[in-house]
């Protein structure tokens, strides 16, 4: 028997997972446990939670899979260092940051205790990012492309994938990002926090790309499919503009972009100003210029390769609204993204990796993200019973709904009606998107909907979209893509006779970023989406993650917490079903 721990460690969304003779068997972010957002360092509640989940203790590992390799690209390095020399801050950061991930042996004893004698293995950024998704994805053989801000000295690598081996053409090396671009533009447009850049994305169809040709000026397309910046625009090749860390939270960063870019675009927004429409415009253009370097990517990656199945990794594949024009922008007519693209799914990557270089065989397939922390039917119990007083001085009533079909008819029907449900179920999602597990969930018939969630509940800018959850069977009927998308990674278009039907769930320029639920992954989740169905003639449900303005919950006394301090009308925790007595939503 083979056990192996692939970890993610010391950078933005820590994670870790457990894999066995060639199988995942349980993978977390860091920060579930932490409950901060984005939570950095060495993953120690993951790793926990992962050995726990597999029966299993630090002795009975045999590899610690780390998805950076301090060594890789090191004559790169090198030749930058001496033909640029940066500041010394910057040198001097990146050799702490070696000596961090060295150390990996050590953060088990001191964290875990002692008892690992293992192997650590080092897998190159890159190459862990391809890893998971290729060697989880449902192809024997497919074109292979990772693309984000930076890991091991190179921000994009491509090449194809086959059976076990992964074969690498290509890296863009340091200091050129579409990661980073897009990042610092982010930032330009008043969004500070790290991971903002989904806000951008959402922010882009209420604009036209009418400042493209700025952009252009910004990001230069090469003849071989990969790009280079105009580094006038941008400090991070000879400073330091990393985040700081700060008991595991992103504080603060310094701008990414020159006073050059403020020449070319205008003045930056300050962070809570009006957007304006000039704003929504940049967005767009900049969503527009993302789009036009990674379908030209794609287009070379194709042109040596052929075939039509692609595996897409990476921070910047969780771009869904690129990921939805695959099948239109580029020959590829099939593509994988896992659930958790990003660093966090570095993770997987580097555990499959080693599991494949070790010449392991290739029987797995991640189908669903499913993968996280669960609680028992007498856990929940003992939950409900020791907060009974609180809840009921809530104003709540609690009921015990052991049938599922009688649990998902009255949920169903209190969506009907108007209600906001808090939905916790199974094991929780791996990756940053609610599939069902850990979600709230609403009417997308209702106009009114969106506007609700994003003011009384998620507390966050009016502009961003909500997801549908749709039985896959019916995608056909509502959207303009037939495609299987388990983990909501892409944006398809919604047939224009149906816009109209689920305003909640479509978004200004008609799209909406599904997720396809099956009976075969999540019998309980399509049984509920099922009995809307049935009652309401609609196959899908509203669905954003179980938070607010925190990490999506984790354990049900933080379902149940997030429940009572906002205006959700239902909480339905395993077959509780706790409801208050106030008007729906």
């Amino acid at each position: 028997m083979s056990i192996i721990i692939g970890v993610n460690a010391y950078h933005g969304d820590s994670a870790a997972c457990l894999v066995r003779d060639g199988k995942l068997v349980a993978a977390a972010e860091e920060e579930r446990f932490r409950r901060v957002k984005h939570w950095a360092g060495f993953p120690s509640e993951s790793i926990r939670y992962c050995l726990a989940e597999a029966g299993l203790t630090l002795a009975d590992v045999d590899h610690i899979a780390l998805n950076q390799d301090t060594s890789a690209n090191l004559v790169r390095k090198i030749t930058y260092a001496a033909l640029k020399r940066p500041s010394l801050s910057l040198i001097s950061d990146r050799i702490r940051n070696k000596r961090e991930r060295l150390g990996v042996a050590e953060q088990l004893d001191a964290t875990l205790g002692k008892g690992f004698k293992g192997r650590v293995h080092q897998v190159e950024h890159h190459l862990a990012h391809l890893s998971s998704a290729f060697h989880v994805s449902p192809f024997e053989e497919a074109a292979v492309v990772s693309v984000d801000g930076f890991g091991d000295f190179a921000s994009a690598a491509w090449g194809y994938g086959r059976g076990s081996g992964i074969s690498i053409d290509d890296k863009v090396y340091f200091p050129p990002s579409l990661g980073i671009f897009y990042e610092a533009l982010t930032k330009w447009l008043g969004f500070p926090h790290y991971g903002d850049e989904y806000k951008v994305m959402g922010l882009a169809p209420y604009g036209a790309p009418d400042h493209l040709d700025a952009m252009r000026k910004i990001v230069l397309l090469q003849d071989d499919g990969s790009f280079k910046l105009d580094l006038a625009f941008f400090r991070h090749a000879t400073e330091k503009v990393s985040y700081e860390w700060e008991n595991g939270a992103p504080v603060s960063a310094s701008n990414l972009f020159t006073p050059a870019l403020e020449g070319l675009l205008g003045p930056a927004r300050q962070p809570g100003t009006e957007l304006t429409q000039r704003h929504k415009d940049i967005a767009r253009s900049v969503q527009a210029m993302y789009e036009e370097a990674f379908f030209h990517l794609l287009a070379a990656v194709h042109a040596k390769h052929g075939g039509t199945r692609i595996c897409i990794a990476g921070g910047c594949g969780m771009n869904s609204v690129a990921n939805g024009k695959i099948y239109s922008r580029s020959p590829f007519r099939e593509a994988y993204i896992q659930s958790a693209a990003g660093d966090a799914g570095g993770a997987i990557g580097a555990a499959f990796a080693v599991w494949h270089e070790a010449g392991g065989s290739r029987d797995f397939v991640m189908d669903h993200a499913y993968w996280g922390p669960h609680a028992t039917p007498d856990e929940l119990q003992t939950l409900v019973e020791a907060q009974r007083t609180a809840i009921e001085a809530a104003g709540c009533t609690i009921t015990h709904v052991a049938d599922e079909a009688a649990l998902c008819t009255r949920t169903a029907t209190a969506i009907a009606a108007g209600k906001v449900i808090g939905w916790f179920q199974g094991r929780m999602e791996w990756g940053p998107r609610a599939l069902g597990n850990r979600s709230i969930l609403g009417d997308p018939r209702r106009a009114d909907m969106k506007d609700f969630l994003n003011l009384k509940i998620k507390r966050r800018e009016s502009f961003r979209p909500f997801a549908p959850s749709v039985l896959a069977e019916a995608v056909p009927d509502w959207f303009t893509e037939t495609d299987d998308v388990p983990f909501m990674m892409q944006v398809y278009p919604i047939r224009p006779e149906r816009q109209a039907s689920i305003p909640a769930v479509c978004h200004v320029d008609g799209s909406g970023r599904l997720q396809t639920v099956r009976a075969e992954t999540n019998p309980r989740y399509h049984r509920l989406i099922s009995a809307f169905e049935a009652q309401t003639g609609v196959p899908m449900l509203l669905n954003t993650s179980f938070n607010e303005n925190e990490p999506v919950v984790c354990q049900p006394q933080e379902a149940l917490d997030c429940f009572l301090r906002t205006r959700m009308d239902v909480l339905v925790l395993g077959d509780w079903l706790i409801e208050r007595h106030e008007s729906p939503a």
